[in-house]
């Protein structure tokens, strides 16, 4: 088995080679296809050998091209805990002007059952499971490998755990690690390996890296944003660049509870 890690727009995805197939764990916002492939060149993959397109969540910057990736060949699998928000994001691409996106064409995805996700894996050679880990979003799942590979999409990063006790994030993260993962792969954070205690130190945002000048500017985005300012406004008032401010943007309006440091993590990724 082998992983890659595809950094082609400022989400993390996932092609993982089973013994006979490949999956891909997530995909980028709409218009990124073209970089996608060049990702999947890089790697000396072919986007037609691809097999299974597997959704964390159906927010927009995880599924923009599934359509067209599975329009050369791969199926989209889609859990059943999923099938009621496959078009959650249809009305934002709706509203990105001059950003071409192509929606999931209903008859082609295969529907499976969390249940019975460790066959659906087998096909390609994988041993592992699915589970249901809402709290990010009620259609969050999660992909753990036998080997202790762990999945996580958006599910809030395990240096967070803490703040997120007694919540439906804290109690999926509990029964991810009852299942002793050794590195987690995230959506927008630095993969990270774990030891016994769940926590060696890795997990740690690396803060002393951020400019505390960034920090603050991100801050103020974002109160402007919770004050309804748009762009131009906020590039006034912070002397931000428009594009700084259109990443900080859509990412703190994709990303349920996010914060400051959050955004960091995301920008840091979008940067690589």
């Amino acid at each position: 088995m082998k992983i890659h890690e595809l950094h082609y727009s400022n989400t993390n995805t996932y092609l993982i080679e089973g013994d006979k197939g490949k999956l891909l764990f997530d995909t980028g916002w709409a218009g990124t296809f073209p970089a996608f492939c060049k990702a999947c060149k890089d790697i000396g993959v072919a986007v037609q050998d691809i097999d299974q397109i597997i959704i964390s969540h159906f927010h927009p910057d995880h599924m923009g091209i599934a359509q067209e990736i599975a329009d050369s060949g791969a199926v989209i699998c889609v859990a059943d805990v999923q099938k009621d928000h496959i078009h959650a994001a249809d009305d934002v691409f709706a509203k990105e002007k001059g950003t071409h996106f192509a929606p999931i064409t209903d008859d082609r995805i295969r529907l499976f059952s969390v249940d019975g996700s460790r066959e659906l894996l087998k096909e390609i050679g994988l041993d592992g499971m699915i589970l249901h880990t809402p709290g990010h979003s009620e259609d969050s799942i999660s992909l753990f490998l036998d080997d202790g590979s762990l999945f996580v999409g958006d599910l809030n990063p395990l240096y967070e755990l803490e703040l997120h006790k007694g919540t439906a994030i804290g109690e999926s993260w509990e029964k991810l690690l009852s299942l002793n993962p050794q590195t987690v792969y995230y959506g927008h954070a630095k993969t990270a390996v774990i030891g016994d205690n769940h926590d060696n130190g890795q997990n740690e945002p690396r803060s002393a890296d951020k400019s505390r000048e960034t920090y603050e500017l991100v801050s103020n985005i974002m109160r402007y944003i919770d004050k309804g300012l748009n762009i131009d406004r906020i590039a006034k008032k912070t002397g931000a660049d428009r594009q700084f401010i259109e990443d900080v943007m859509r990412m703190y309006l994709t990303h349920t509870n996010v914060g400051v440091q959050g955004i960091l993590d995301r920008i840091e990724i979008k940067g690589k």
